[in-house]
């Protein structure tokens, strides 16, 4: 069986790979997410990441959409207390930014779509400099009191807002950050790398981060020539068009076929191997799509190998 991490000082123990929700109630219907919700967790998943926000960006939904699915999926299966469910605030239209009030009602709306009565790990989602981090902090203290949230965490905040926030609440004896979820893959290093890990590894932050396979471009599925039906097409498709997403794939081929591993898994295997990092977070529209994600859990490069695929993404 599979060792769970530990999530920082969060008290959370968790699977070493977190499973993205931003594709339920959008590439993935109802149905297809309780398929791969299901598959996840009987292969000892307990790590799901969804967001208030997700998935406002598509024509006819309004936001909650994944929490939603989840919520009903968490009913269904009678299994609340066996799942780490990690929620964001901070980035639905009517609910932006990370005003007290907003915060409070955020997490209200956030329990209502999830079914349950506290949230394990809750984020703030994008930074609000509008807003002095004393408010943020003491906002999500008192949810953390309230019992309604176990744990606090941050995404897509500087490390100068960083430092204040972790400074304040150390200071004044309130619940600090636990986790920081940062930009952070093979082919987007400096998103995360410097500044940012710098004070994650200071304070023992975890580090649980998104777009770790660039958007499925590091699955190798996007190659010279190759028309790939999926919404992120574009996105992912535009690393073929450097120098370092080429380097990237060749050295994922050469790790991948020295351990018949998929390249997903290879990419996933960096990420883990790196210092802060606890859990990526990789998403699976599909039950097939999951075995590659999962594989992480057991797959160990070697120095040489890691060494490799660094070089290559410089």
């Amino acid at each position: 069986m599979t060792s769970l991490r530990t999530l920082g000082p969060s008290g959370l123990s968790v699977f070493p790979l977190a499973l993205g929700g931003n594709v339920f109630g959008w590439s993935a219907d109802e149905e297809q997410s309780f398929a791969v919700l299901d598959a996840y967790t009987e292969a000892g998943g307990n790590f799901i990441d969804t967001a208030d926000v997700y998935s406002a960006w598509v024509p006819g939904n309004s936001g909650g959409e994944s929490e939603t699915v989840i919520g009903k999926w968490l009913a269904a299966r009678g299994n609340r207390e066996d799942v780490v469910v990690a929620t964001k605030v901070g980035g639905l239209d009517g609910v932006k930014g990370l005003a007290p009030g907003t915060i409070k009602r955020g997490v209200e709306d956030s329990l209502r779509r999830l079914g349950t009565d506290y949230i394990d790990l809750y984020y703030t989602h994008f930074d609000d400099p509008s807003v002095p981090v004393e408010d943020i902090v003491t906002a999500l203290d008192e949810l953390v009191r309230a019992g309604t949230v176990r744990a606090v965490a941050a995404s897509n905040i500087s490390p100068e807002r960083l430092t204040e926030s972790l400074d304040f609440a150390e200071r004044e004896g309130l619940t600090r950050y636990a986790a920081l979820q940062p930009h952070y893959n093979l082919v987007s290093r400096d998103t995360y790398e410097g500044r940012l890990q710098e004070v994650a590894s200071r304070t023992g932050l975890a580090a649980v981060p998104y777009y770790a396979l660039a958007s499925g471009f590091l699955t190798g599925k996007y190659r010279p020539g190759a028309t790939v039906d999926s919404v992120r097409a574009q996105s992912a498709g535009g690393h073929l068009d450097t120098e370092r997403g080429v380097r990237v794939l060749d050295a994922l081929d050469r790790v991948a076929a020295a351990h018949d591993a998929e390249l997903a898994t290879v990419a996933l295997a960096w990420l883990a191997a790196q210092p802060t990092v606890v859990a990526p977070i990789a998403s699976a529209r599909t039950v097939e799509q999951l075995p590659a994600l999962l594989a992480v859990a057991e797959l160990r490069l070697t120095d040489a190998e890691l060494a490799d695929l660094t070089a290559a993404s410089a």
